[in-house]
């Protein structure tokens, strides 16, 4: 892996050793620093990332909102959040577009399976974490859906476009719209990788 990442936080011991353990495994990697969330939209206009591991508590932070706001900045970018925070608060960040969550008490394999699982996946969820991004309250959302809703949600996991959806099912595209709206808020996700995520945990 030759990628270009960004470690941001603002303990020295973090950043050194967040990095000897990635360097350890992936000599390749190219590894910058940002102490605060200034110097992290600053490095991202000068140069860009594959990945950014970032700590939710630095100098500057601008919590929730910083998701969208370094996005802004490379559209692209993938984001780790990288806290000692509860699964609670890593599920806020998810759902704000983050492309994964990784414990600061974790393991240097978690830490390397973590760095890997989402540069070449494009997001990492600890498992205990899937489980509650799908367990709603400990219902299984996907029983909210009706049997019609059901069969659109597994099309739409795999890859079906609303157009070929309508084609299959002989129904508008219009209705296809309606079912895929429905579907998304009895799910409670945002977007078709939320989708594919909860159609995976269930398989």
């Amino acid at each position: 892996m030759n990628e270009r990442i960004l470690i941001a936080d603002d303990h020295y011991v973090v950043r050194a050793g967040t990095a000897l353990v990635l360097e350890s495994a992936y000599p390749e990697l190219k590894i910058d620093f940002a102490e605060n969330y200034e110097q992290v939209k600053e490095a991202l206009m000068s140069q860009y990332y594959h990945l950014l591991i970032l700590d939710i508590d630095m100098p500057g932070t601008q919590y929730k909102k910083m998701i969208s706001e370094l996005k802004n900045i490379q559209k692209d970018l993938k984001i780790l959040v990288f806290s000692g925070y509860d699964q609670d608060v890593a599920i806020q960040y998810i759902r704000e577009g983050a492309e994964g969550y990784l414990n600061k008490q974790s393991s240097e394999e978690e830490i390397k399976n973590a760095v890997k699982t989402v540069i070449e996946k494009g997001y990492f969820y600890p498992a205990e974490l899937i489980g509650l991004i799908i367990q709603n309250k400990r219902d299984n959302p996907v029983e909210k859906l009706s049997s019609r809703e059901y069969e659109i949600f597994k099309l739409l996991a795999d890859g079906y476009g609303n157009l070929e959806i309508s084609n299959k099912l002989s129904i508008q595209m219009s209705t296809v719209s309606t079912y895929k709206k429905r579907i998304f808020q009895k799910l409670e996700v945002s977007n078709i990788a939320e989708l594919i995520k909860v159609y995976e945990m269930m398989h």
